[in-house]
């Protein structure tokens, strides 16, 4: 079992650091999986995911000039299992662009740019509008002043 960069190797955690998991294979060989490469996902304790004595599949990602050898347990999975999480959940992308008109979506996918600027300009101006009176009224005015915290 030769330790070079791209092999994936089986090998037994002999020790957990905040930093990282330290493995060593049969040949005595030992190399370290940081933290960041332990899962796809954000792993605050590492102890999450490993223990000591746990044996692992891993692919050595590096090894330098003094002979250190980094491991990657995410990159030893399959491609499907290694694909980190799309942001905002498993939700489809839409396939036409939209913009929001305060109570519904609109299609653009026939809206020239110029038009749709106009749209959000004015969709834009209705909100900051109605923010305007929202915080007039709170404020037990009928207008908002101008001129910050003047009496009058």
């Amino acid at each position: 079992m030769a330790v070079e960069i791209g092999a994936i190797l089986e090998g037994k955690v002999t020790g957990i650091t905040n930093f990282g998991a330290f493995v060593e294979f049969p040949d005595k060989t030992t190399g370290m999986v940081h933290i960041s490469e332990v899962s796809s996902s954000f792993i605050k304790d590492i102890h999450e995911k490993l223990s000591e004595g746990d044996t692992v599949k891993v692919k050595v990602i590096d090894i330098n000039e003094k002979g250190k050898i980094a491991l990657s347990i995410k990159k030893a999975l399959p491609q499907e299992e290694e694909q980190k999480p799309k942001r905002g959940g498993d939700r489809p992308r839409r396939s036409q662009p939209q913009v929001w008109t305060g109570t519904q979506r609109t299609d653009t996918s026939n809206m020239s740019f110029e038009d749709m600027m106009a749209r959000f300009k004015t969709v834009s101006d209705e909100k900051m509008s109605d923010l305007k009176k929202n915080s007039a009224a709170k404020r037990g005015t009928s207008t908002p002043r101008r001129g910050g915290n003047q009496k009058g």
